[in-house]
Protein backbone atom coordinates (compact mmCIF):
# COMPACT_ATOMS: atom_id res chain seq x y z
CA UNK A 1 0.00 0.00 0.00
CA UNK A 2 0.85 3.60 -0.59
CA UNK A 3 2.24 4.88 2.67
CA UNK A 4 -0.61 8.76 2.42
CA UNK A 5 2.09 10.57 5.33
CA UNK A 6 4.97 10.45 2.60
CA UNK A 7 6.15 14.10 2.16
CA UNK A 8 5.09 15.46 -1.82
CA UNK A 9 6.52 18.43 -3.68
CA UNK A 10 3.74 20.07 -2.56
CA UNK A 11 4.36 19.81 1.31
CA UNK A 12 7.60 20.32 0.72
CA UNK A 13 7.53 23.63 -0.58
CA UNK A 14 4.35 25.04 0.79
CA UNK A 15 4.30 28.90 1.46
CA UNK A 16 1.47 29.10 3.64
CA UNK A 17 1.81 28.64 7.51
CA UNK A 18 -1.72 27.92 8.29
CA UNK A 19 -3.47 26.04 11.11
CA UNK A 20 -6.82 25.32 12.20
CA UNK A 21 -8.11 24.15 15.51
CA UNK A 22 -9.86 21.13 16.04
CA UNK A 23 -13.28 21.75 16.81
CA UNK A 24 -13.78 21.22 20.18
CA UNK A 25 -17.38 22.83 20.65
CA UNK A 26 -21.53 22.28 19.56
CA UNK A 27 -21.57 25.04 17.28
CA UNK A 28 -24.46 25.96 14.88
CA UNK A 29 -23.79 27.12 10.83
CA UNK A 30 -25.74 28.12 7.56
CA UNK A 31 -23.98 25.75 5.35
CA UNK A 32 -21.10 23.07 6.98
CA UNK A 33 -18.69 21.70 4.78
CA UNK A 34 -16.69 18.12 5.02
CA UNK A 35 -13.76 18.05 3.58
CA UNK A 36 -10.77 20.24 2.81
CA UNK A 37 -9.58 20.06 -0.69
CA UNK A 38 -10.58 22.60 -3.72
CA UNK A 39 -14.03 20.97 -4.14
CA UNK A 40 -14.97 22.13 -0.11
CA UNK A 41 -12.96 25.15 0.13
CA UNK A 42 -14.22 26.65 -3.28
CA UNK A 43 -17.35 25.84 -2.76
CA UNK A 44 -17.60 27.44 0.75
CA UNK A 45 -15.33 30.52 -0.38
CA UNK A 46 -17.94 30.85 -3.53
CA UNK A 47 -20.37 31.15 -1.36
CA UNK A 48 -18.94 33.13 0.76
CA UNK A 49 -18.66 35.98 -2.08
CA UNK A 50 -22.47 35.40 -2.63
CA UNK A 51 -23.26 36.70 1.42
CA UNK A 52 -23.39 33.49 2.93
CA UNK A 53 -21.39 34.78 6.29
CA UNK A 54 -21.60 31.53 8.53
CA UNK A 55 -20.01 28.62 7.35
CA UNK A 56 -17.92 25.39 8.47
CA UNK A 57 -15.74 23.39 6.78
CA UNK A 58 -14.63 20.24 8.91
CA UNK A 59 -11.61 18.52 7.48
CA UNK A 60 -10.69 15.14 8.84
CA UNK A 61 -6.55 15.84 8.31
CA UNK A 62 -5.24 18.93 7.14
CA UNK A 63 -6.13 20.92 4.18
CA UNK A 64 -4.42 19.41 1.26
CA UNK A 65 -4.25 16.14 2.57
CA UNK A 66 -6.27 14.60 -0.42
CA UNK A 67 -6.15 14.77 -4.04
CA UNK A 68 -5.65 18.30 -4.00
CA UNK A 69 -1.76 17.86 -2.36
CA UNK A 70 -0.89 14.65 -4.54
CA UNK A 71 -1.37 16.16 -8.38
CA UNK A 72 0.25 17.13 -11.30
CA UNK A 73 -1.00 21.01 -11.04
CA UNK A 74 -2.00 20.87 -14.62
CA UNK A 75 -4.22 23.89 -15.74
CA UNK A 76 -6.09 21.94 -18.77
CA UNK A 77 -9.02 23.00 -20.37
CA UNK A 78 -11.88 20.73 -20.35
CA UNK A 79 -14.78 18.98 -17.64
CA UNK A 80 -14.40 15.13 -17.68
CA UNK A 81 -12.25 13.01 -20.13
CA UNK A 82 -15.07 12.54 -23.07
CA UNK A 83 -17.97 15.17 -23.20
CA UNK A 84 -19.86 12.35 -25.69
CA UNK A 85 -20.15 9.82 -22.70
CA UNK A 86 -22.84 12.40 -21.41
CA UNK A 87 -24.56 13.07 -24.32
CA UNK A 88 -27.69 11.20 -23.66
CA UNK A 89 -28.31 12.67 -20.28
CA UNK A 90 -28.09 16.24 -21.56
CA UNK A 91 -28.67 16.22 -25.20
CA UNK A 92 -27.06 18.18 -27.56
CA UNK A 93 -28.19 21.52 -26.34
CA UNK A 94 -27.16 20.75 -22.93
CA UNK A 95 -23.61 19.50 -24.42
CA UNK A 96 -23.00 22.29 -26.38
CA UNK A 97 -23.77 24.22 -22.93
CA UNK A 98 -21.35 22.39 -20.41
CA UNK A 99 -19.09 22.59 -23.44
CA UNK A 100 -18.85 25.98 -23.32
CA UNK A 101 -18.20 26.35 -20.02
CA UNK A 102 -15.60 23.43 -19.98
CA UNK A 103 -12.78 26.09 -20.90
CA UNK A 104 -13.50 28.85 -17.93
CA UNK A 105 -10.96 27.16 -15.17
CA UNK A 106 -7.77 28.67 -15.93
CA UNK A 107 -9.79 31.97 -16.21
CA UNK A 108 -11.37 31.41 -12.44
CA UNK A 109 -8.30 30.63 -11.08
CA UNK A 110 -6.52 33.51 -12.59
CA UNK A 111 -9.04 35.70 -11.23
CA UNK A 112 -8.64 33.93 -7.53
CA UNK A 113 -5.10 34.27 -7.38
CA UNK A 114 -5.64 38.16 -8.63
CA UNK A 115 -8.16 39.00 -6.08
CA UNK A 116 -6.58 37.39 -3.18
CA UNK A 117 -3.15 37.73 -3.70
CA UNK A 118 -2.57 34.03 -3.71
CA UNK A 119 0.99 33.34 -4.16
CA UNK A 120 0.41 29.66 -6.12
CA UNK A 121 3.49 30.21 -8.94
CA UNK A 122 0.97 30.34 -12.04
CA UNK A 123 2.43 29.91 -15.00
CA UNK A 124 1.08 29.79 -18.48
CA UNK A 125 1.89 26.97 -21.19
CA UNK A 126 0.64 23.98 -21.98
CA UNK A 127 1.52 21.21 -24.63
CA UNK A 128 -1.28 18.30 -25.32
CA UNK A 129 1.20 15.59 -26.79
CA UNK A 130 0.64 13.26 -29.71
CA UNK A 131 2.11 10.00 -30.54
CA UNK A 132 1.07 9.19 -33.80
CA UNK A 133 -1.09 10.44 -36.79
CA UNK A 134 -4.68 9.31 -35.13
CA UNK A 135 -3.75 11.55 -32.44
CA UNK A 136 -3.02 14.31 -34.88
CA UNK A 137 -5.96 14.38 -36.38
CA UNK A 138 -7.31 14.47 -32.65
CA UNK A 139 -5.03 17.33 -31.95
CA UNK A 140 -6.03 19.45 -35.05
CA UNK A 141 -9.98 19.15 -34.12
CA UNK A 142 -8.85 20.29 -30.39
CA UNK A 143 -7.17 23.47 -31.60
CA UNK A 144 -10.58 24.56 -33.61
CA UNK A 145 -12.48 23.84 -30.38
CA UNK A 146 -10.26 25.57 -28.21
CA UNK A 147 -9.43 28.60 -30.15
CA UNK A 148 -13.83 28.86 -30.64
CA UNK A 149 -13.76 28.53 -27.02
CA UNK A 150 -10.57 31.30 -26.22
CA UNK A 151 -10.20 33.18 -29.44
CA UNK A 152 -7.47 35.72 -26.75
CA UNK A 153 -5.05 32.94 -25.98
CA UNK A 154 -2.13 31.58 -28.70
CA UNK A 155 -3.15 28.11 -29.74
CA UNK A 156 -1.06 26.30 -32.23
CA UNK A 157 -0.77 22.82 -33.55
CA UNK A 158 3.01 21.83 -34.09
CA UNK A 159 4.36 18.94 -35.98
CA UNK A 160 7.19 17.27 -36.37
CA UNK A 161 10.69 19.79 -35.95
CA UNK A 162 8.50 22.30 -35.09
CA UNK A 163 7.90 21.07 -31.55
CA UNK A 164 10.74 21.77 -30.37
CA UNK A 165 9.57 25.31 -29.69
CA UNK A 166 7.60 23.75 -27.15
CA UNK A 167 9.55 20.58 -25.80
CA UNK A 168 12.44 18.51 -25.54
CA UNK A 169 11.47 15.34 -26.57
CA UNK A 170 11.55 12.94 -29.78
CA UNK A 171 9.24 11.04 -28.10
CA UNK A 172 5.96 12.48 -29.86
CA UNK A 173 5.10 13.91 -33.59
CA UNK A 174 2.56 16.24 -32.90
CA UNK A 175 1.62 18.24 -29.81
CA UNK A 176 -0.96 21.58 -29.78
CA UNK A 177 0.32 24.25 -27.44
CA UNK A 178 -2.49 26.52 -25.95
CA UNK A 179 -0.94 28.90 -24.03
CA UNK A 180 -4.21 29.90 -22.07
CA UNK A 181 -3.41 27.19 -20.00
CA UNK A 182 -0.78 26.16 -17.97
CA UNK A 183 0.24 24.41 -14.15
CA UNK A 184 0.34 26.25 -10.44
CA UNK A 185 1.29 24.87 -7.13
CA UNK A 186 -2.00 23.07 -6.27
CA UNK A 187 -1.30 22.98 -2.23
CA UNK A 188 -0.40 26.71 -2.14
CA UNK A 189 -3.57 27.71 -4.09
CA UNK A 190 -6.02 25.70 -1.65
CA UNK A 191 -4.09 27.41 1.08
CA UNK A 192 -4.54 31.42 -0.49
CA UNK A 193 -8.10 30.02 -1.02
CA UNK A 194 -8.97 29.13 2.85
CA UNK A 195 -6.76 32.03 3.77
CA UNK A 196 -9.36 34.43 2.08
CA UNK A 197 -12.24 32.00 3.29
CA UNK A 198 -11.62 32.58 6.92
CA UNK A 199 -11.45 36.01 5.71
CA UNK A 200 -15.07 36.36 4.86
CA UNK A 201 -15.61 35.07 8.46
CA UNK A 202 -15.26 31.55 7.18
CA UNK A 203 -14.48 28.87 10.44
CA UNK A 204 -12.43 25.87 9.33
CA UNK A 205 -11.10 23.09 11.45
CA UNK A 206 -8.83 20.49 10.96
CA UNK A 207 -8.11 17.08 12.14
CA UNK A 208 -12.01 17.21 12.44
CA UNK A 209 -13.14 14.02 10.67
CA UNK A 210 -16.91 13.58 10.55
CA UNK A 211 -18.42 10.46 12.61
CA UNK A 212 -21.90 10.55 12.00
CA UNK A 213 -24.34 12.45 9.91
CA UNK A 214 -27.75 12.74 10.95
CA UNK A 215 -30.23 14.67 8.13
CA UNK A 216 -33.31 16.52 8.57
CA UNK A 217 -34.45 20.15 7.95
CA UNK A 218 -31.28 20.98 10.12
CA UNK A 219 -28.31 18.64 9.48
CA UNK A 220 -26.23 17.60 12.03
CA UNK A 221 -22.38 16.13 11.65
CA UNK A 222 -20.75 14.80 14.77
CA UNK A 223 -17.20 15.19 15.39
CA UNK A 224 -14.61 13.21 18.32
CA UNK A 225 -15.35 16.43 20.02
CA UNK A 226 -17.92 18.55 19.03
CA UNK A 227 -20.74 19.03 16.44
CA UNK A 228 -22.17 21.38 14.28
CA UNK A 229 -25.61 21.79 13.12
CA UNK A 230 -26.52 23.27 9.73
CA UNK A 231 -29.68 24.45 7.14
CA UNK A 232 -27.49 22.74 4.40
CA UNK A 233 -24.42 20.45 3.88
CA UNK A 234 -21.85 19.89 1.13
CA UNK A 235 -20.08 16.41 0.83
CA UNK A 236 -16.59 17.28 -0.30
CA UNK A 237 -14.76 14.14 0.13
CA UNK A 238 -14.22 12.62 -3.27
CA UNK A 239 -11.19 9.33 -2.70
CA UNK A 240 -11.55 10.18 1.41
CA UNK A 241 -15.06 9.51 1.53
CA UNK A 242 -14.55 5.91 3.21
CA UNK A 243 -18.34 4.80 3.20
CA UNK A 244 -19.63 7.88 5.30
CA UNK A 245 -22.60 8.11 2.84
CA UNK A 246 -23.40 5.32 1.26
CA UNK A 247 -25.50 6.52 -2.03
CA UNK A 248 -21.76 8.72 -2.73
CA UNK A 249 -19.96 5.44 -1.72
CA UNK A 250 -21.55 3.22 -4.58
CA UNK A 251 -21.21 6.01 -7.91
CA UNK A 252 -17.70 5.81 -7.26
CA UNK A 253 -14.34 3.66 -7.46
CA UNK A 254 -10.91 4.80 -6.39
CA UNK A 255 -7.88 4.16 -8.45
CA UNK A 256 -4.60 5.28 -7.73
CA UNK A 257 -2.08 7.95 -9.29
CA UNK A 258 1.52 8.46 -8.76
CA UNK A 259 3.62 11.22 -9.20
CA UNK A 260 7.55 12.02 -8.26
CA UNK A 261 9.51 15.25 -8.37
CA UNK A 262 13.61 15.29 -9.71
CA UNK A 263 16.31 17.17 -8.13
CA UNK A 264 16.81 20.87 -8.92
CA UNK A 265 18.00 20.83 -12.43
CA UNK A 266 20.15 23.56 -14.19
CA UNK A 267 18.69 26.66 -16.33
CA UNK A 268 20.17 24.98 -19.67
CA UNK A 269 18.65 21.37 -18.74
CA UNK A 270 15.04 23.34 -18.09
CA UNK A 271 15.32 25.12 -21.17
CA UNK A 272 15.85 22.10 -23.25
CA UNK A 273 12.92 19.96 -21.50
CA UNK A 274 10.83 22.97 -21.80
CA UNK A 275 11.43 25.88 -23.08
CA UNK A 276 8.11 27.28 -22.50
CA UNK A 277 8.45 26.34 -19.07
CA UNK A 278 5.05 24.45 -19.52
CA UNK A 279 3.13 21.51 -18.01
CA UNK A 280 2.22 18.68 -20.67
CA UNK A 281 0.26 15.32 -21.48
CA UNK A 282 -0.19 13.29 -23.84
CA UNK A 283 -3.85 12.45 -25.13
CA UNK A 284 -3.84 8.74 -24.37
CA UNK A 285 -6.62 6.75 -21.84
CA UNK A 286 -4.80 7.39 -19.29
CA UNK A 287 -2.11 9.96 -19.77
CA UNK A 288 1.17 10.79 -18.90
CA UNK A 289 1.41 14.38 -17.19
CA UNK A 290 5.04 16.56 -16.10
CA UNK A 291 5.83 20.23 -15.66
CA UNK A 292 8.80 22.15 -14.67
CA UNK A 293 8.72 24.00 -11.50
CA UNK A 294 9.43 27.01 -10.05
CA UNK A 295 12.46 25.53 -8.44
CA UNK A 296 13.73 24.31 -11.65
CA UNK A 297 11.68 20.52 -11.09
CA UNK A 298 10.42 17.95 -13.24
CA UNK A 299 7.09 17.10 -11.56
CA UNK A 300 6.31 13.85 -13.41
CA UNK A 301 2.97 11.43 -13.24
CA UNK A 302 0.84 8.94 -14.18
CA UNK A 303 -1.62 6.00 -13.93
CA UNK A 304 -1.21 2.35 -14.43
CA UNK A 305 -2.41 1.72 -17.76
CA UNK A 306 -3.50 -1.54 -17.64
CA UNK A 307 -3.48 -3.85 -14.81
CA UNK A 308 -4.25 -1.97 -11.87
CA UNK A 309 -1.72 -2.02 -9.15
CA UNK A 310 0.37 -0.42 -6.72
CA UNK A 311 4.09 -0.17 -7.70
CA UNK A 312 6.32 -1.44 -5.27
CA UNK A 313 9.23 1.46 -6.02
CA UNK A 314 6.94 4.41 -6.71
CA UNK A 315 10.65 6.30 -7.84
CA UNK A 316 11.79 3.65 -10.21
CA UNK A 317 8.13 3.31 -11.83
CA UNK A 318 7.90 6.94 -12.52
CA UNK A 319 11.53 7.49 -13.55
CA UNK A 320 11.24 4.80 -15.97
CA UNK A 321 8.70 6.18 -17.57
CA UNK A 322 9.85 9.75 -17.31
CA UNK A 323 13.14 8.03 -19.69
CA UNK A 324 11.05 7.39 -22.28
CA UNK A 325 9.90 10.35 -22.70
CA UNK A 326 13.28 12.51 -21.88
CA UNK A 327 15.92 9.90 -21.78
CA UNK A 328 18.97 12.51 -21.22
CA UNK A 329 18.01 12.34 -17.60
CA UNK A 330 19.41 9.01 -17.10
CA UNK A 331 21.07 10.48 -14.59
CA UNK A 332 18.97 12.76 -12.34
CA UNK A 333 18.44 11.83 -8.91
CA UNK A 334 14.19 11.86 -7.74
CA UNK A 335 14.36 13.87 -4.92
CA UNK A 336 10.58 12.33 -3.98
CA UNK A 337 8.06 10.25 -5.16
CA UNK A 338 4.66 9.86 -3.30
CA UNK A 339 0.75 9.03 -4.74
CA UNK A 340 -2.84 8.28 -3.59
CA UNK A 341 -6.34 7.51 -4.46
CA UNK A 342 -8.63 9.55 -6.90
CA UNK A 343 -12.07 8.66 -6.95
CA UNK A 344 -13.72 7.64 -10.71
CA UNK A 345 -17.25 8.20 -12.21
CA UNK A 346 -17.86 5.28 -14.28
CA UNK A 347 -18.36 7.91 -17.40
CA UNK A 348 -15.45 9.54 -15.88
CA UNK A 349 -17.56 12.60 -15.44
CA UNK A 350 -17.62 14.94 -11.96
CA UNK A 351 -21.06 14.17 -9.89
CA UNK A 352 -22.94 16.96 -8.44
CA UNK A 353 -25.99 17.57 -7.33
CA UNK A 354 -28.15 17.02 -3.84
CA UNK A 355 -29.16 13.80 -2.26
CA UNK A 356 -32.97 11.76 -2.64
CA UNK A 357 -35.44 13.42 -0.39
CA UNK A 358 -32.76 15.40 1.25
CA UNK A 359 -32.79 18.36 -0.79
CA UNK A 360 -30.76 20.61 1.38
CA UNK A 361 -27.79 17.87 1.26
CA UNK A 362 -25.35 18.39 -1.24
CA UNK A 363 -22.00 17.04 -3.02
CA UNK A 364 -19.26 16.53 -5.45
CA UNK A 365 -16.98 14.30 -6.42
CA UNK A 366 -15.57 11.89 -9.02
CA UNK A 367 -13.15 13.83 -10.52
CA UNK A 368 -11.72 11.05 -12.39
CA UNK A 369 -7.81 12.62 -12.28
CA UNK A 370 -8.78 15.45 -13.74
CA UNK A 371 -9.86 17.74 -10.69
CA UNK A 372 -7.61 20.80 -10.24
CA UNK A 373 -9.02 23.23 -13.10
CA UNK A 374 -12.37 21.84 -13.08
CA UNK A 375 -12.90 21.71 -9.65
CA UNK A 376 -12.88 26.04 -10.04
CA UNK A 377 -15.84 25.69 -12.98
CA UNK A 378 -17.48 22.58 -10.80
CA UNK A 379 -17.59 24.56 -7.82
CA UNK A 380 -18.78 27.90 -8.83
CA UNK A 381 -21.84 26.12 -10.57
CA UNK A 382 -22.85 23.86 -7.21
CA UNK A 383 -22.75 27.27 -5.46
CA UNK A 384 -25.21 28.36 -7.86
CA UNK A 385 -27.27 25.38 -7.28
CA UNK A 386 -26.56 25.78 -2.93
CA UNK A 387 -27.63 29.59 -3.18
CA UNK A 388 -30.00 30.95 -6.12
CA UNK A 389 -30.07 28.15 -7.86
CA UNK A 390 -29.25 28.08 -12.27
CA UNK A 391 -29.92 26.56 -15.24
CA UNK A 392 -26.10 25.32 -15.45
CA UNK A 393 -26.43 23.51 -12.03
CA UNK A 394 -29.41 21.96 -13.22
CA UNK A 395 -27.78 20.72 -16.31
CA UNK A 396 -24.64 19.30 -14.54
CA UNK A 397 -26.91 17.34 -11.64
CA UNK A 398 -29.11 15.92 -14.47
CA UNK A 399 -26.13 13.47 -15.26
CA UNK A 400 -26.91 10.28 -14.00
CA UNK A 401 -24.91 8.47 -11.43
CA UNK A 402 -24.58 4.96 -11.57
CA UNK A 403 -23.71 2.14 -8.99
CA UNK A 404 -20.58 0.74 -9.22
CA UNK A 405 -21.64 -2.96 -8.63
CA UNK A 406 -18.64 -5.13 -6.34
CA UNK A 407 -16.31 -2.62 -6.12
CA UNK A 408 -15.98 -3.33 -2.53
CA UNK A 409 -15.18 -7.04 -3.18
CA UNK A 410 -13.07 -7.12 -6.70
CA UNK A 411 -12.10 -3.43 -6.81
CA UNK A 412 -8.72 -4.46 -8.38
CA UNK A 413 -10.44 -6.60 -11.28
CA UNK A 414 -13.03 -4.01 -12.26
CA UNK A 415 -10.44 -1.18 -12.75
CA UNK A 416 -8.62 -3.63 -14.98
CA UNK A 417 -11.13 -4.26 -16.98
CA UNK A 418 -12.01 -0.44 -17.18
CA UNK A 419 -8.60 0.55 -17.91
CA UNK A 420 -8.52 -2.21 -20.75
CA UNK A 421 -11.84 -1.00 -21.75
CA UNK A 422 -10.72 2.70 -21.72
CA UNK A 423 -7.89 2.06 -24.03
CA UNK A 424 -9.40 -0.20 -26.66
CA UNK A 425 -11.99 2.16 -27.54
CA UNK A 426 -9.19 5.12 -27.54
CA UNK A 427 -8.14 3.52 -30.88
CA UNK A 428 -11.81 4.35 -32.20
CA UNK A 429 -12.20 8.33 -30.58
CA UNK A 430 -8.40 8.91 -31.62
CA UNK A 431 -6.87 8.82 -28.23
CA UNK A 432 -4.42 5.62 -29.08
Amino acid sequence: MINIETPTYYTATKKYDLSFPMLEADIEADVVVIGGGFSGINTALELAEKGFTNIVVLEGRYLGFGGTGRNGGQIMAGIGHDLEKIRKDVGEEGLRAIFEISDQGAEIIKSRIEKYDIDADFCHGYGYMGFNARQEKTLAVWEKEFKALSPQHEIRLLVGSELKQIIGSDAYSSGLMHMGAGHVHSLNLLLGEAKALASHGAKIFEYSPALEVTYGERVTVRTAKGSVKASKLLWACDSFLNKLEPELHKSTINTFAFQMMTEPLSDDLIERISPIRGAYSDIRPVIDYYRVTKENRLLFGAATPFIEHIPGDLKAWNRNLMLKIFPYLKDVKIDLAWGGPMACSPNLFPQLGSLPNHPNVFFVQGYSGFGVTPSHIICKVLAEGMSEGSARYDLISSVRRTQVLGKDQIRPLLLTAGKCWHQLSGYWNGRR
